[in-house]
């Protein structure tokens, strides 16, 4: 079953993988964080989504920003020794850990992400595809979602609706082809033990990025 949504934001922030200290977006948002956007509206285990078009429907606009970040983070092995021991610290002072990362974001965002879902082994014998679409469609008309979508990295919160008409092209992209490089498809979790992830080589055709089906041979680890 197929749906058609319609996100844009402030900012989006869809980090390479390959860049470490400093987050650098791809041009343009990504299968997994299309994925992730929709299950943050309506997520079941009986239903699996696939991406199969990304629209950009604004100029893509970039924005260099310096922020002010902690270098640490508290482990859960570390919160288990303080309760276990009654005394320590559980807190991180900002003073200490303090340190500047540049960051070159998207700005002024607008996409239209076309996807499907497959029911799962793990749906219901009462659950079907005509239900699951009801569920989500009715969630995006309310605005409802489990935690608040976002484009890529928490603090750009994405703005959501029901795509009824298909916004046009930015002019600068119309009639071109963008080679964008090789993107994250998504990460492949068949194996537990190694999570690994999955690319394709991206190009944007007249403002659409086209993604091809995990089983394509255009998918690779």
């Amino acid at each position: 079953m197929s749906i058609r949504l319609e996100v844009w934001g402030d900012y989006a922030c869809f980090t390479r993988p390959e860049m470490k200290v400093e987050r650098v977006s791809y041009d343009v948002m990504t299968p997994s964080a299309a994925r992730g956007l929709l299950e943050a509206i309506y997520w079941h285990p009986g239903i699996r989504y696939s991406i199969d078009r990304i629209h950009v429907c604004a100029p893509i606009r970039t924005l260099n920003l310096r922020r002010n970040e902690v270098k640490s983070t508290i482990s859960a092995s570390a919160a288990r020794t303080v309760m276990t021991r009654g005394s320590g610290a559980l807190y991180l002072a900002a003073s200490e850990d303090i340190q500047q990362r540049a960051a070159l974001l998207l700005r002024d965002v607008h996409y239209v992400i076309e996807a499907h879902f497959d029911m799962t082994d793990q749906a219901a014998p009462s659950d079907n595809p005509g239900k699951f679409q009801d569920i989500l469609k009715h969630r995006i008309q309310r605005g409802q979602f489990y935690h608040q979508p976002y484009l890529g990295c928490r603090e750009f919160p994405a703005r959501f609706q029901l795509c009824q008409t298909l916004p046009p092209c930015p002019q600068e992209l119309l009639g071109k082809e963008v080679e964008l490089g090789y993107m994250l498809w998504d990460m492949d979790y068949s194996d537990p033990e190694n999570i690994a992830p999955l690319f394709f080589r991206a190009k944007l055709v007249d403002g659409v990025l086209h993604i091809p089906a995990r089983d394509s041979g255009e998918v690779i680890g």
